[in-house]
């Protein structure tokens, strides 16, 4: 019998790439590449975390004292930027606090509203659990990705539950960088409270959502009218940074 060549098989189409992450061109090269290597375990945009890099090497650069402190952290990016930012400046001895569930969101109340109006709740009931809105992430994910960052994992201290429960009873006496990102009114307005006064003079204040969340920013600017606290709110796109007085 004649023998017949099969017919190739159709090339695979080819997938689509990821774009390339877009950088201001006054980004230094080595906030680049701890932004690239973070980016898959991140939400924050890359302003957000070249802002958090900046801070990072600031309180090395003054010797600016106190432990660092993030509250929701989803998969532990941006702490892994922070992190491999010590390392490049020679600085092991910095305690690293990431506060989270570790089990997605804490339910919204009415002040959480997205910046359009539309309720936290309604866009949460709308999108699945697996989905980037709902935050999941186990503590073991969490951990896994802090494998391929040298920092002693000894001063790694993950803190699971809802902040409302962990703060500040297992926060650092002695905070440098104070970094917001749990999104609701509740939560952020009980960690500036509980926080906010064991950031140092000189420290750095990050809110990831103030530009996003109404509640974030009902929070933030109700403690600092309570307070009377003198902040300069700079922009780094829908977040805030400020250093205390």
């Amino acid at each position: 019998a004649l023998g017949f060549a099969a017919a190739p098989a159709p090339a695979p189409k080819p997938k689509a790439k990821k774009p390339a992450l877009a950088f201001p061109a006054d980004y230094d090269d080595e906030a680049k590449d701890i932004i690239r290597a973070v980016k898959p375990y991140s939400m924050t945009s890359p302003e957000r975390l070249n802002a958090f890099i900046l801070a990072t090497r600031y309180i090395a650069r003054h010797n600016i004292p106190g432990d660092i402190v993030e509250c929701g952290v989803w998969r532990g990016g941006s702490m892994q930027a922070c992190a491999r930012t010590l390392l490049s400046v020679g600085e092991t001895e910095r305690g690293l606090y990431l506060f989270d569930t570790y089990e997605g969101m804490t339910p919204p109340t009415a002040e959480d509203l997205r910046r359009d109006g539309r309720p936290a709740q309604e866009l949460l009931d709308a999108q699945g659990k697996d989905r980037p809105i709902w935050a999941v992430a186990s503590l073991e994910d969490v951990k896994a990705g802090f494998e391929s960052v040298p920092y002693p994992k000894e001063r790694v201290h993950y803190v699971q539950g809802r902040v409302e429960d962990t703060v500040p009873g297992q926060a650092p006496e002695q905070i440098s960088i104070l970094r917001l990102d749990t999104d609701w009114y509740a939560s952020t307005k009980h960690e500036l409270e509980h926080l906010y006064d064991r950031l140092v003079p000189g420290g750095v204040l990050l809110i990831d959502d103030y530009g996003y969340w109404q509640g974030s920013r009902q929070a933030v600017d109700e403690f600092l009218e309570k307070t009377g606290e003198r902040l300069l709110l700079l922009r780094m796109d829908e977040g805030r940074i400020a250093v205390k007085p």
